[in-house]
């Protein structure tokens, strides 16, 4: 493997089908941590497990469903941004700082706003 350059991570080393290999297997490696480690994830999962199917029986277009189902995905990701921004603060320092309340504050608004915009757009597909 090449040195990586001054101020890189020595692990952006790999590149081809093995870096989607190993991305894919970080990738799952990172979901399971967040559903082991995060109480919010986890209830997302789960309201995601009844969303998604609920959205497939709807009367709603193809672009509709997708639509309705995208808006839930967007929660999980938005969740699992806001949980690797909670985990780095903490691991920088566990003291109180208005920095790392900022970010972490930051984070939980976005989760919200992604959460608010789930019975908006449902509300318009279904009965707009």
């Amino acid at each position: 493997m090449h040195d990586a350059p001054s101020g890189e991570s020595p692990h952006k080393g790999k590149t081809g089908l093995k870096r989607v290999w190993n991305a894919l297997f970080y990738s799952i490696d990172g979901m399971r941590a967040a559903f082991r480690h995060e109480d919010a994830f986890r209830q997302e999962v789960f309201l995601a497990a009844l969303l998604i199917p609920a959205a497939l029986f709807t009367p709603a277009s193809g672009p509709g469903k997708a639509l309705m189902i995208a808006v839930v995905l967007l929660v999980l990701i938005v969740e699992l941004l806001n949980s690797a921004v909670e985990a780095a603060v903490d691991r920088i320092s566990l003291e109180n700082h208005a920095l790392a309340k900022r970010a972490k504050d930051i984070g939980s608004a976005a989760v919200l706003l992604a959460l608010i915009n789930v019975p908006v757009v449902w509300g318009l597909v279904l009965f707009g």
